[in-house]
């Protein structure tokens, strides 16, 4: 709908807007990520936890989730196939033993080693694709996406 007529917007006015030219991007990230990724034994979903544990180690399940994007139900099949792979561990936390940390193990640690190398890749020829001014300008746009998303509310009759 337009805003200001209440009328079905256009199909080239849904898709000229950044909400859906980023859906897009994500979709087509998600495309090309994940055949490499699976090569190597693990999956978009999985690299993202592996990412996340190898950045910041020690996060429980429900922390990893709302990073990852996910439900706390949703990250432990995730969670529990790492850790029956050896790449994770669960260690009691020091001062509350009811709650349990996520680490990554020396295995982990070179398995997220691997797929990041071909997340790196992928973003190598993204910034030879864009140039490095562009590709400079991108992030930082995407960066200010996400900053100002947190400022909007959906409007009243939403």
């Amino acid at each position: 709908m337009t805003e200001k007529t209440g009328e079905p917007a256009s199909d080239a006015q849904i898709l000229g807007r950044v909400a859906s030219a980023l859906r897009r991007a994500d979709l087509a990230m998600l495309a090309v990520k994940e055949r490499p990724l699976r090569k190597l034994g693990t999956s978009g979903s999985l690299y993202a936890v592996l990412v996340n544990l190898h950045v910041k180690p020690g996060q429980t399940a429900a922390e990893l989730a709302r990073v990852v994007g996910v439900t706390p139900q949703a990250i432990q099949p995730l969670v529990s196939k790492l850790v029956e792979r050896g790449w994770v561990e669960r260690r009691s936390h020091a001062r509350h033993a009811g709650i349990q940390e996520l680490h990554l193990t020396d295995e982990g640690l070179r398995e997220t080693g691997r797929a990041d190398r071909v997340m790196a890749h992928l973003d190598d020829h993204l910034r030879t694709s864009l140039g490095p001014a562009d590709y400079d300008r991108l992030a930082d746009l995407l960066g200010r996406v996400v900053d100002h998303l947190a400022d909007w509310s959906p409007p009243a009759d939403a």
